[in-house]
């Protein structure tokens, strides 16, 4: 067999002994692969009951292609590898497209998107190669669409299929108020105002995440099934019988490519198909790019990466495509795909894994939250093996039971949460998963409030309490005690030196305790107890939130300073005094009376003022209140603030500083890499847009550019 790697395939069971050569057990996994992929295209394209993620899906076609490419002997017609998207199901009748609807070749990383291009520039030539242009595009996760006009009307709608056949969802389609039912011309150009008899216009279904959620949530109070993803519930919306219930899902759509155009206008580049088409009224994403270089290609990829969640919709990756249509036919196609066009594929958001079991932690007011302990899966670019399942409704509503397959997303920062089981998936006998009478920590019992859908541990001394407790004390939005994390507070509270947050300060009496726990040397003792010594001018506000009073957080501990002033103003304060406050409703000032009235917390007040921390409230303003009754989003970093900076700078002068841009926003100032979606919904709604020398003559003067 020689060294060329052949003898490396692995077994997976499939007839792995030392007696069969490494070609028959390369036959044997090609089939069990082609099998195994056949059937979840049979699953995602025609049933929407996809068992296994996109990203999993990728693996076995990667691991498909990897071994055809070494034993082209095995490839065959009907392979995987060979054909295009799904096939047709029986409810909607077959369409031949006009033209094939190709599959895109994916890569994973900058490297394989260099080797792509240097594949091409031999194709091409160095000297042809050397000008291309890129137009860069968002993979976005839906469907893809063929919609067919003759005379300048809409005629039909088609799924991609198989790539030759899709299935005819016309009426469907007819319900997506995106799509034109007329084309327009506004373009002065004459050549191009001319309706062609027949145009074909190629783009993605999609459903945008607001309207997602509002699905959802819609299924959950009527006893629904609900779905994994906005790409699964478009594609279930799509295959309705009952185009109203299409029309109700609010699915949208985007145009990225001209198909057959029999008759009509010629082009040059793909960029001016895209001008043509936003000319004609098709909608065409406002985030493509032509770009001039293989390095702004990147460029453009890394930054949607990082910022695919600031987009109303799913994307996947970005789709990078060679402008110049004459150069795109000299590279052609292979048999599935064209080979002047990428996608540049994203690490994934959603995986498929085991949950191993359902626990419960406790937080530092008691909260006893559920979690998925799961068999560690790389998700949203990191391994994943633990994550959140909300509470008691969550976990019946999702029904996942020990012992499932479950989808786990994870977006960007954003904490992993377990979507769904994967019910075709699910062993016989999985019990359905109750919460159980008593916390796991202190066996305490665990009640749920009337009228809450929380569960909560009833002993205030309860260990887990303790150091969730102290642990946020010292958190950067608190009091920010540097070195004072979880897993010290553990260490501390397990050798007895402290038990309650004042009890922090007393940690510069026991130095030598200290220095005999193993890992705290000199300077790391030094350095935290200096740590401690500056949390004591820390603002009153966030001494509030560092006191684990219920339902204050960073934002209602600040409000509460500024408010009342000091610590013993508020703390002699009545619910009813409280709840004038503006921003401070009922639940939250009757919790704070409530916080403030027990004996135990009266006594770490008074300890906390023996020990020097800030008990007075923010002084009166000093900046001119120009911007009082305005509220001011900030997006993408500017040269003179840092983001708290420039929230400052809107707050200290009366203005509110919101994260989000909605009908009540008064600007929106943009910075550098601004979030995409905060500046198109501005201008849809009209908001002024500044920049930061407009920003900064807003903050001297109020007055808003004319």
């Amino acid at each position: 067999m020689g060294t060329d790697g052949r003898e490396r395939i692995a077994a997976d069971g499939s007839g792995s002994t030392e007696e069969t050569s490494s070609e028959e057990r390369a036959r044997e996994r090609i089939v069990q692969l082609r099998s195994i992929i056949i059937r979840h295209n049979e699953l995602y394209y025609n049933a929407d009951q996809p068992e296994i993620s996109d990203a999993d899906y990728d693996v076995l076609a990667n691991e498909l292609r990897r071994l055809e490419a070494e034993f082209p002997e095995f490839i065959t017609p009907d392979s995987p590898t060979q054909v295009i998207g799904g096939v047709g199901s029986a409810q909607f009748s077959a369409v031949t497209h006009l033209q094939p609807m190709m599959s895109l070749d994916n890569v994973f990383d900058a490297e394989e998107l260099e080797r792509w291009w240097k594949r091409n520039e031999r194709l091409l030539g160095a000297e042809a190669a050397g000008g291309v242009r890129f137009v860069c595009e968002l993979k976005i996760d839906g469907l893809a669409m063929s919609l067919l006009y003759r005379g300048g009307r809409f005629e039909r709608a088609a799924t991609r299929g198989d790539g030759r056949i899709g299935e005819d969802v016309t009426e469907n389609v007819r319900t997506i108020a995106s799509i034109p039912k007329q084309m327009v011309h506004s373009n002065s150009d004459s050549s191009r105002a001319d309706t062609p008899g027949m145009l074909e216009v190629r783009g993605e279904v999609f459903m945008p995440r607001e309207a997602f959620e509002a699905l959802n949530s819609r299924r959950r109070e009527a006893g629904e099934p609900i779905f994994a993803n906005p790409r699964n519930s478009a594609a279930g919306s799509l295959r309705q019988k009952d185009p109203l219930i299409t029309a109700s899902r609010e699915l949208s759509f985007l145009s990225y490519q001209l198909g057959a155009t029999p008759g009509g206008p010629e082009f040059s580049s793909h960029a001016d198909t895209l001008s043509f088409l936003a000319d004609a009224g098709f909608p065409v994403s406002p985030e493509i790019r032509v770009v001039d270089s293989l390095s702004e290609v990147i460029t453009f990829c890394t930054h949607w990466q990082h910022h695919r969640n600031d987009l109303p919709y799913d994307i996947d990756g970005a789709v990078i495509k060679v402008d110049s249509l004459r150069l795109r036919e000299e590279l052609g196609n292979t048999a599935k795909a064209p080979r002047w066009a990428i996608a540049m594929k994203f690490p994934p958001e959603e995986r498929t894994t085991l949950l191993k079991a359902i626990e419960v932690s406790i937080g530092r007011t008691g909260k006893a939250t559920p979690f998925a302990v799961l068999e560690p899966v790389f998700v949203g670019g990191s391994t994943v093996s633990m994550a959140t399942l909300h509470n008691e409704d969550q976990v019946a509503v999702k029904d996942v039971r020990e012992g499932d397959t479950v989808i786990v997303r994870k977006a960007g920062d954003v904490i992993p949460e377990v979507v769904g089981p994967v019910l075709a998936l699910r062993p016989e006998g999985l019990a359905p998963w109750t919460f159980p009478d008593n916390c796991p920590v202190c066996q305490k019992p665990l009640i749920r409030p009337v009228g809450e859908s929380v569960h909560r541990c009833t002993n205030g001394d309860c260990p887990a309490q303790s150091l969730a407790r102290i642990a946020h004390f010292g958190s950067r939005g608190a009091l920010d005690i540097e070195g004072l994390g979880e897993r010290t507070v553990q260490t501390f509270l397990d050798v007895g030196l402290i038990e309650t947050v004042a009890d922090v300060y007393e940690l510069k009496n026991r130095i030598d305790r200290i220095g005999q726990i193993e890992g705290f040397g000199g300077v790391s003792i030094q350095n935290l107890l200096a740590a401690i010594e500056a949390s004591k001018t820390r603002p009153l506000g966030n001494l509030l939130f560092g006191l684990n009073i219920r339902h204050v957080g960073a934002t209602i501990g600040q409000t509460l300073a500024k408010a009342f002033g000091s610590m013993d103003r508020l703390a002699n304060a009545s619910a009813d005094e409280i709840a004038a406050t503006e921003g401070v409703g009922g639940v939250i000032a009757a919790s704070v009376a409530e916080w403030f009235a027990v004996p135990e917390n009266r006594d770490t007040i008074d300890r906390l003022r023996a020990y020097g921390l800030n008990f007075e409230g923010p002084a009166a303003p000093s900046a001119p209140q120009t911007l009082t009754g305005m509220a001011i989003v900030v997006t993408g970093s500017l040269a003179g603030f840092s983001r708290d900076g420039a929230e400052e700078a809107i707050t200290s002068r009366g203005g509110k500083s919101p994260r989000s841009v909605s009908k009540k926003t008064t600007a929106v100032v943009v910075g550098n890499d601004p979030g995409a979606a905060k500046v198109t919904k501005a201008e849809e709604l009209g908001i002024p847009i500044l920049d930061e020398a407009a920003f900064e003559a807003l903050l001297e003067t109020g007055q808003l550019p004319t």
